[in-house]
This record gives structure tokens, sequence and C-alpha cells, in this order.
């Protein structure tokens, strides 16, 4: 008896891990091809500038509109440490670290009390490193070389995307960075948390101190443009309010002469996204870096360049199928099987990549039978609990040892259900709000399928119709329960979809179609307004937003009447001064959910 009482909670536990396991995996696969799609969307935006110059009345004005001014132009490389300093004054009030130049063991030490206290580098200091850190990266190669015979061990850290407790955490448990102790950064260390300043800020004081030591590579997201929509530009202009276009001026010019890539011992080579068939060291190392910056700024964004190996290095991910096919989920770069791996190694003698660029659940990934490793640093990156960070301590026989964490600040208080629920939780939220911004696409393709027009529709026509539109490969039969109301005779009410949500702030003059056309492009907008914007005021010309409008439209091929829309922009002209707060406008027409309704 007690032999059969294990067993079966022996096996009502593996059926409860079982099933907790399941619910994670399909809510990071909800988060994963939600970020994908967002990514197509920055290629689509690409595009549009483009489409915009080709087909605007005035292209010059186009074109200066997306150069200039409001796309930061470069702070003046004359301009030296004692003029910021004759510039910007540093009030006695202000008691964060005060840095001086050549920097100090002290000075570094200074910078991670204060972020670890929350506390603000002054604009200042924060201008006079970057333009430390620009005339050290400009020395700089395309292809860092570096050898372990100088230190016992080198560390390679992956994204880390703003957040400063995965830096503090790999510090405290690996060492700062010092002649010994030897970091290879590979890129994304911005956009999406909201500490990306200061994990910049860390990163280049080290850089200058130990500039033969600690090393950098560009990811994609160090470019303009992504900032623009992934949250960095944002969080300058919060917290440097007043020095805010210059910082982001400087930061342009910093991003362009980051490096591309790291070999270590000419066996290992490091870069963040991937490779391709054409991928060609020797021309990547001849390339003129910073000029990848010059034309980004003229409709022709980073995803646009796809005669140039840049784009392969920064968007790519590897796949265990042989082969090089476009990387259609991101919309750049391309997915590279074994073959290529083993074609590039041959070529270069090479024995490892290492590369980030990918979310993993543990931190990291090895693929391409053990040459590939995936090696991601950003812990909690998509909810709190969702994933552990990884860093790789590579020795001289460059035998990877991998070390994972997490930071934890909540999750040590749930068990193992409540966390997944909070992860499942945000995702679905995710998932409605995607859902709700293709509405009318969704519901004439259930039409399709609804032929009696009952308003009812079998699962598997329900799934179909799903991944027909929003085309996110998700697992939509196991995800029904969870999205849409059943009957008892098995059929799926498919309007219960969007039972639970709906548009927040509505205007009354908004039509239904219009406003959802604004709630799907809303990010798209918001960085063609804050381009058009050329003082940074928030206003924009009722003119500009309406022919702005318009192209938009016609480039996706949206039907929306102009009637419609001169309406309702007329009518959030308030003060009838013939300029629009854009941001305010825009932030009327997200998703709400019954239970921010209820919490409101």
């Amino acid at each position: 008896t007690v032999i059969r009482a294990a067993i079966l909670i022996q096996k009502w536990y593996r059926f409860t891990m079982a099933r907790l396991e399941m619910r994670r995996r399909y809510s990071l696969s909800i988060f994963q091809s939600i970020e994908y799609a967002d990514e197509q969307d920055q290629l689509q935006l690409s595009n549009f500038f483009t489409f915009m110059l080709d087909h605007c009345t005035h292209p010059d004005s186009v074109s200066q509109i997306l150069t200039s001014p409001s796309a930061p132009q470069v702070v003046d490389e004359g301009l030296c440490l004692k003029e910021f300093e004759k510039k910007i004054d540093v009030p006695d009030s202000y008691y964060g670290p005060r840095l001086s130049f050549p920097l100090t063991v002290e000075d570094a030490n200074a910078l991670l009390h204060a972020f670890r206290n929350e506390q603000l580098l002054h604009a200042r200091y924060v201008l006079q490193l970057l333009s430390e850190t620009r005339r050290v990266l400009k020395e700089m190669p395309n292809i860092t070389h570096l050898s372990t015979s100088y230190s016992k061990e080198i560390t390679v850290c992956g994204d880390l995307h703003g957040n400063l407790d995965d830096l503090l955490l790999i510090f405290y448990k690996n060492g700062l960075p010092s002649e010994q102790n030897r970091y290879v950064f590979n890129g994304d260390f911005v956009d999406r948390g909201k500490n990306s300043m200061e994990i910049l800020i860390i990163l280049f004081a080290f850089l200058l101190l130990y500039p033969n030591d600690l090393h950098l590579n560009r990811g994609n997201h160090e470019d303009y443009i992504m900032n623009l929509r992934y949250g960095f530009t944002k969080e300058v202009s919060k917290k440097y309010k007043d020095h805010w276009k210059q910082i982001l001026c400087l930061l342009r010019d910093v991003f362009s002469w980051l490096p591309l890539a790291t070999i270590i011992d000419s066996k290992v080579l490091i870069l963040h996204g991937g490779i391709s068939d054409t991928t060609d060291l020797d021309f990547l190392n001849a390339l003129e870096r910073n000029k990848v910056r010059d034309h980004i700024h003229v409709g022709v964004i980073l995803f646009s360049f796809k005669n140039f190996a840049i784009l392969d290095i920064l968007w790519s991910d590897p796949r265990s199928q042989n082969g090089c096919t476009p990387n259609k989920c991101r919309g750049g770069g391309c997915y590279f099987g074994p073959d290529v791996t083993a074609k590039l190694f041959e070529r270069y003698n090479l024995k490892m990549l290492i590369r980030s660029h990918e979310f993993k659940p543990e931190g990291y990934e090895i693929s391409h039978d053990g040459k590939v490793i995936t090696i991601f640093s950003a812990s909690n990156y998509y909810e709190e609990g969702s994933n552990r960070g990884a860093y790789i301590k590579l020795n001289p026989e460059l035998t990877p040892r991998f070390v994972q964490y997490q930071v934890s600040k909540y999750t040590r208080r749930q068990n193992l259900r409540e966390r997944v629920g909070t992860i499942e939780s945000s995702a679905l939220k995710s998932l409605r709000e995607k859902i709700y911004a293709h509405r009318s696409e969704l519901t004439s393709a259930f039409a399709q399928y609804d032929v009696n027009g009952t308003g009812r529709i079998s699962v598997n026509d329900w799934a179909e119709a799903m991944e027909s539109v929003l085309q996110l490969e998700l697992p939509w039969r196991m995800l029904r329960s969870q999205l849409a109301q059943m009957n008892p005779n098995g059929e799926v009410d498919f309007m219960s979809c969007f039972y639970d949500l709906k548009m927040g702030q509505p205007i009354k003059e908004a039509q239904p179609a219009l406003a959802e056309t604004l709630c799907r492009y809303r990010k798209d907008l918001e960085i063609i307004f804050n381009i058009i914007d050329k003082d940074h005021s928030g206003f924009i010309s009722l003119e500009e937003f309406s022919q702005t409008w318009r192209l938009f439209t016609a480039h996706l091929g949206i039907e929306v009447e102009d009637d419609s829309i001169d309406k309702l922009v007329l009518s959030i002209d308030y003060n009838k001064d013939g300029h629009i707060d854009f941001n305010e406008f825009l932030e009327a027409f997200h998703v709400v959910h019954r239970l921010e309704r209820k919490a409101n």
C-alpha cells in the first residue's frame, strides 16, 4: 500500500510539473513570437521611409526631415573635455560622482556605488565620458584579436538590455574588469530595460580604464532608430532633460565606432548575431564601420543593408537545418545551418562561434554539434522569473564554462506555480493586445469558416484563422481555453476573443476601423512623428500629421477615409493653434484589459 501510494504521488507530481513546464514554454513562445513580429514591423517602417522619399511632393524636404535636425547630428569632435567643463555647470547641490579624466579605479567604483543607490551621473560627466570613449573606440579595429595567454580566463557576456541588476550581479560573482579579469560584452547593452544609460556609463568607464582588457562588440540595438522604438531614447530624454539631445548625438557616433567582432586565440569568433554563407571576415575587417551610421538616417535603416555583411552579423540566428535562408521571423539577417558554420570554420580555421541576440530560458544554448554557443545575460527578460541569465568563462584551452544566475526581487517569495502563473498572465496579456489590434482581419477570417453566420466555428478552423492573420506560429489549439469560449458542442465563440478588451480613452470622433488602425500602428507612428518633430517639442502641425498619415496608409494599403482622420485631428487641436500633441494623441489608442478597467 505504501509503495502504491508513493507511485501515485510520484505520477501526480510528474504530471503537475509537466503541465507547469508546458505552460511556461508556451508563455515564452508567445513573448518571443510577439518580439520577432515587432522586429518585422521595424523593417516595414524602414520601407516606409523609402516610400516617403519616393512619393512625397517635396522629396528633398522629406530627406531633410529624416536626416536633420531631429535625427541626431554628430557632436563636434573638437569639443574637448575642458569645453564641456566650461559650457555645463555642475551645481553645488549635485551629490553624485564627480569624474576627473583620465579616470581612476576610484571613479569607476564611485559610479557603481551611485547607480546602486539610483543616483544619476551629471550630464557634464556623461558627455565627457562619451567623448573620451569615442576617442578610444576610433583607435580600435573592426575585429579585435585577443589571447588567453595574458590571463587565466576571459569572460563573455551577452545581451543586457538595460538590466543593471544583471551587470552588477555579474561583477559581484565574477569580479570587476581588470588586467587579470578580462571581459567581452557582446552587444545589445541598451533598450527594453530601464537602466541602459547606467550600463553604458559603467562599461565605457571600464573601457577607458582597461582598453586592452574590456572589449565591446556592437549589437543590433546600438542604433538610433532601434532606440526610438524600444525605449532608450525615452530613457535618456527623461533622465537628462536639459542635455539629452547632446547625449544622443554623441551616443550615435559612439555606437558607430563600436567594434563588430572579437576573435580569441584565432579560434573563437564572437559577434552579436551570426553569420551567412557570404560572411567574409576580411571584408568585415576592412569595412568603414562608422559609415554605416550615415545610411541609417536617410530613409535606409539598418534593416535595408541587404548587400552588407554587417546586417548578417547583427541579425542572424542559427538553425538545425542546413543552408542559409532569409530570417523571416525577424525581418532581417538570415538563418544559418551547421553546413554554413562548418564552411566558415574551415575557411578561417575556427573552433567555436559565440553569439548572443536570442532569448534563451537557461541563459545559453549549444547548437551545431557544439560549435555555436548562444549566450544571453539578461535574466527576467520578458517577466520576473521568465529566464536565467548566463555568461561564459573561456580558459586557455578554450573550454567554455557556463555560469547561470537570476536576479530575484519578488520570485523568491513565490512557489513554482505562482511564478509560472505570473509569466503566463503577462504573456497572455501581450497576446490579447495583439489580437485586438487585428480585430477586423480576424473577424473576416472567422467569417470565412462560419458559412451559416452562427458566430461559432470548430477549434481547428479557429486555430487556422488565428495563424493566418497573426502568423505567430503559436500552439493555438492549446491556447484556445485562455483566449476564447467554447460551447458544449465543442465549437468556439470566435467573437469572445475580444470580450475582455476595449480601446483606452476612446475618442468619440474616431471611427472603429480608424481607432483599430491607430492602435495597431501606434509604435510606428510614434517613431515617425518623433522624427518629423524637428524641435522635439512633442507637437507637430496638422498639415504634417495629415500628410504623413496619408503616406503611411497608402504605403500599407489601408483604406481610411480622409475626412475621418481630418475630423479626428481637428478634434484634438484643443487650442486651435494648428498643432497637436502627438504623444498624447497616440496614447489614447491603446488596449485596456477588463482587469485594468476594474482597477481604475
